[in-house]
């Protein structure tokens, strides 16, 4: 079936330059098909009982971080393999639009730069208190920090396997599905994190079967709360993806993210003092340091604080500027 310019179409059908472009897919078809995508993406890790967990398994166990990467990795590509179909036959995408629809191609690695220098700058106070006042600096600079965070499963996970899978299936393959709806490229950025929000409620049900002691009531805030900040992240997330469209830039925030932790917004900050061996921490402990005890002076705080806030300004002064890219799916307004 030959290509019938689907960029020329997006570009008419956003800019209203042309009064018959209507788009090929509809949000109901596409809603539904995000469902099944997210559905597909979570329900293998309580089919089994290798990526069961339970009050004797955690889903901090190496075996079930495997199997649980097994499955994952299974579940996007056929959700992959499903979209391009999609995209080559209801939208009569040529393979080159496809490949620029899914962000595979061009890859930009100044784009990728600036995009992560964009998220660094959100983190300018959190990057200060591990650099400076907890001292990493120098492993940074050895290598040692990206070397012990792959060396376990832990990491594995955090830092590359999830932020692939996660940014491929709720970036790459959702917004460009959208994208071919009659929705707007700005209610685009709004609307498919949630489907990535909802896709992290399961954790309630996780923390549950780990934790059964534990009352509903902080279990249910405490899920509230995962599914806030991390529909939070997937509209940054997909911001960028649609500013520069590039999946590579969506995932490597993504894996800054999940190192950085959330950041401090109140409380002493005061450098480690080793007390013990190192520790092994899962992605949600990202404030917890076993085995460490704090002592400082309040002018780490100071300059922590100060350099958070200047960080946000200037995230807030950069978001555009750094995300403009010749390779954007869409015009966000």
């Amino acid at each position: 079936m030959a290509p019938t310019g689907l960029y020329h179409h997006l570009s008419s059908y956003f800019k209203n330059t042309e009064e018959d472009a209507l788009p090929p897919l509809s949000v109901a078809f596409v809603g539904a098909l995000s469902v099944a995508y997210t559905i597909l993406y979570v329900l293998p890790f309580y089919l089994s009982p290798t990526t069961r967990p339970s009050p004797t398994l955690s889903r901090d166990a190496p075996t079930v971080i495997r199997a649980r990467i097994r499955f994952v990795s299974v579940s996007v590509a056929l959700s992959t393999i499903a979209t391009i179909y999609i995209l080559a036959n209801r939208a009569n995408a040529s393979t080159l639009e496809i490949l620029r629809l899914l962000g595979w191609y061009p890859i930009s690695i100044v784009q990728v730069s600036r995009s992560l220098l964009l998220t660094a700058l959100l983190f300018t106070g959190p990057l200060f208190e591990k650099a400076v006042v907890e001292g990493r600096w120098k492993d940074w600079m050895q290598g040692r920090t990206l070397h012990e965070s792959l060396s376990s499963w832990i990491g594995w996970r955090n830092y590359v396997a999830g932020p692939v899978t996660e940014e491929i299936l709720f970036r790459s393959l959702l917004v460009p599905l959208h994208l071919l709806t009659p929705l707007s490229p700005t209610r685009i950025v709004l609307v498919t994190p949630l489907y990535f929000g909802i896709a992290h409620v399961h954790h309630f049900y996780e923390f549950v079967l780990t934790h059964p002691h534990t009352p509903w009531t902080p279990s249910i805030i405490r899920s509230l709360f995962q599914f806030t900040y991390t529909t939070i992240f997937g509209w940054y997330a997909t911001f960028i993806f649609v500013r520069t469209g590039n999946v590579i830039a969506a995932i490597l925030a993504h894996t800054f993210c999940n190192w950085a932790g959330l950041p401090r917004l109140w409380g002493r900050v005061e450098p480690m003092v080793a007390i013990g061996g190192p520790t092994v921490r899962g992605k949600e402990d990202s404030r917890s340091e076993l085995g460490k005890e704090r002592a400082g002076h309040w002018s780490w705080s100071l300059a922590y604080y100060l350099l958070l806030v200047t960080g946000a300004v200037g995230f807030q002064q950069c978001l555009w500027t750094l995300t403009e890219s010749p390779t954007a799916l869409a015009k966000v307004a």
